[in-house]
């Protein structure tokens, strides 16, 4: 049975709730959800394989740590698979790259490579940092960057030699730095801190702090850039909003009023619309990216987080 045609993936969004335990699938032209496929507990992030067949959640998990990935069939709507990760507690940022699966495991402080094909964990380098939370990874993997939450740093991850050797180091940012994105170009990462409602501009060459703007929000969630690289959206639950940031001059644009408790963040692929997930009103709030407003929410019921595009 085929979920998706090569017309519709495109506006085919996977969104997590929390509470639910559950990854939802939302037809965004209808706004309605055609699909869900339970998971483990507390499902906070959702990385999907390049061909568009495979989700993939990491299980963070409530008072008990969680130590578990979802692989889910996106055509029968089914997990196929629940990898035990053993020791590996608190998976969290999740992201696919040439077929493998990078997420970060926060107790353990590490940044981890899980092979779909082997249905093994092939990989894994320590960060020394605490709370390793989001990751984003260079096209080429050369580089990974991570936003440590508890350390007030950005950890970044380098290859030397024949890609069998990695170097560490530690880039000191704001207070509780949390929401991360790469530009489009690869050559800024951005990070947003949760915990002083700064930012800090990173140059992805020199690995040096080049910017930092400061006192944007209350308590920064997520940090996303937009498919053209014009804009960058910060989610701000506690304001119940979503700032816009203009990339080249640094300036904010507006501070967009949208439902209550923005979380996760993501854009459409021709970067006209944003889709914020609203935890606290249990819905995805619809942005129009040229007229920087809310026009719009699907109803997606309670605790919605991560999110990603079927592609």
């Amino acid at each position: 049975m085929l979920l998706f045609s090569a017309e519709t993936t495109k506006h085919v969004l996977l969104v997590l709730s929390k509470p639910g335990a559950k990854l939802l699938i939302v037809d965004v032209d209808s706004k309605k959800v055609i699909g869900e496929v339970p998971v483990g507990t507390a499902p906070h992030e959702v990385a999907v394989s390049a061909d568009g067949n495979f989700a993939f959640v990491a299980n963070y998990g409530d008072q008990t740590p969680g130590s578990t990935l979802s692989v889910i069939d996106l055509a029968t709507r089914k997990e196929v698979r629940r990898k035990n990760l053993g020791a590996l507690r608190r998976p969290h940022g999740i992201v696919e790259s040439h077929g493998k699966i990078y997420f970060t495991a926060e107790i353990n402080k590490v940044v981890v490579r899980y092979d779909p094909a082997t249905d093994s964990i092939d990989w894994l380098q320590g960060t020394g940092q605490n709370v390793t939370h989001m990751i984003v990874i260079t096209a080429d993997e050369r580089k990974i960057f991570t936003a440590n939450i508890g350390s007030d740093s950005v950890s970044v991850i380098t290859t030397t030699g024949n890609g069998q050797n990695w170097r560490v180091a530690q880039i000191a940012v704001g207070k509780r730095p949390e929401g991360i994105d790469m530009s489009p170009d690869q050559k800024e990462v951005w990070t947003a801190h949760s915990g002083d409602g700064g930012v800090s501009i990173i140059d992805v060459e020199t690995e040096k702090v080049k910017e930092t703007l400061l006192g944007l929000t209350k308590h920064s969630n997520r940090l996303k850039f937009t498919p053209d690289g014009k804009l960058v959206l910060i989610s701000d639950p506690e304001s119940n909003q979503v700032l816009a940031i203009e990339s080249n001059t640094w300036r904010l644009a507006k501070r967009i009023s949208v439902c209550a408790g923005p979380l996760g963040i993501q854009m459409s692929p021709d970067s006209k619309l944003a889709y914020v997930a609203c935890g606290g009103a249990g819905q995805i709030g619809i942005i129009d990216l040229e007229s920087l407003t809310q026009t719009g929410a699907i109803d997606v019921g309670p605790g919605p987080d991560g999110m990603a595009w079927v592609k």
